[in-house]
């Protein structure tokens, strides 16, 4: 390998546009590594956001990924879901299979630290839901749900469907999985969860955690909460305004709507959790044979030739697509 390296990233270059761009890597520093990738993903929610030119100014600084390049809202190179292979560095780390918050780049150099090795029993294609069971994690602990919960969580995309399939493990928790496509009833199921419509699914639950995405969802959440009972929002609405009925039963029920963002660790874990445990904690769940129903959440894969293509359909698209993944060499 040459001492300079050519590599290929994916770049916003406006509103509903993007291209892949090329570069050259410098020499490489001591104590880093250059990975050349396996599998990227995409992270739907924050990337159709970016895509669509939908960030706040003022969050401009607070959502800048690890690794970024450019500014927002564009050019930009935006990303945090990167599986590869580490080809180059520190003896202990060459050969590796490791994750890393990189953007969606072919070959890439960064330090040492900011890798994770995979374990070795987790499938590098099942890597991609990491950051998305990241934020389930974090999600959970600031739920703080309970043995025995009724828990509702609405929105079944990878997220929802994340969360679902964390709280059905616990002891006597009953989850309704709650969502307006029907066809997430099997997958529902098989994450151990209870499949719902909305106007289906259970009042007074103990916990409702929302992760669909849509106004309509955040008022079906509070609609189902029980006295005194926490509503988590898990979403990201960037700069769209939501609207909510905040009258009705919300005081009567002494109701608690709480947010959640994966960027800081949960207040109840922070004193003893940081962001690399709680990321190995995400690997090693999704290492262990229980996790393979987890598969069927990545329902679609493309070259990553074609990213263009798909970033600008998933951004302009709802539905369908849970989890997808991009394909690499």
């Amino acid at each position: 390998m040459t001492e300079t390296t050519r590599a290929r990233a994916f770049w916003v270059t406006g509103p509903n546009r993007g291209e892949i761009q090329s570069e050259d890597l410098p020499p490489l520093p001591a104590d880093w590594v250059r990975v050349v990738t396996r599998f990227s993903g995409i992270s739907r929610g924050t990337e159709g956001l970016v895509l669509r030119g939908e960030v706040p100014p003022s969050e401009y600084q607070r959502m800048r990924a690890p690794f970024q390049a450019g500014d927002f809202p564009a050019p930009v190179k935006y990303g945090y879901i990167s599986v590869g292979e580490v080809v180059a560095g520190p003896s202990h780390l060459h050969g590796r299979l490791v994750y890393c918050l990189y953007p969606h780049q072919d070959i890439y150099q960064v330090p040492a630290a900011a890798v994770t090795p995979l374990p070795a029993a987790l499938p590098p294609g099942r890597a991609v839901l990491a950051a998305n069971l990241e934020t389930a994690l974090n999600g959970l602990w600031d739920a703080a749900p309970r043995i025995g919960d009724r828990i509702a969580v609405v929105g079944a995309g990878t997220l929802g469907c994340l969360v679902a399939w964390l709280a059905a493990r616990m002891p006597g928790c009953a989850v309704e999985l709650i969502d307006t496509d029907p066809a997430r009833a099997a997958i529902a199921e098989a994450l151990g969860a209870a499949f719902r419509m909305p106007q289906g699914a259970s009042a007074d639950a103990d916990l409702v955690i929302h992760a669909s995405g849509n106004p309509a969802g955040l008022a079906t959440a509070l609609g189902l909460a029980g006295f005194e009972a926490t509503v988590l929002e898990l979403s990201w609405f960037g700069a769209k305004p939501v609207t909510l009925s905040l009258g009705e039963a919300f005081h009567q029920r002494r109701l608690r709507l709480v947010s959640s963002q994966v960027g800081s660790v949960a207040a109840a874990q922070r004193p003893r959790w940081d962001h690399s445990r709680r990321l190995a904690l995400a690997l090693s769940l999704l290492a262990e044979s229980a996790a393979a129903v987890l598969d069927a959440l990545i329902t679609d894969e493309a070259g990553f030739g074609e990213l263009p293509a798909v970033q600008a359909r998933l951004a302009a698209q709802p539905g369908g697509t849970l989890t997808q993944r991009i394909r690499y060499g």
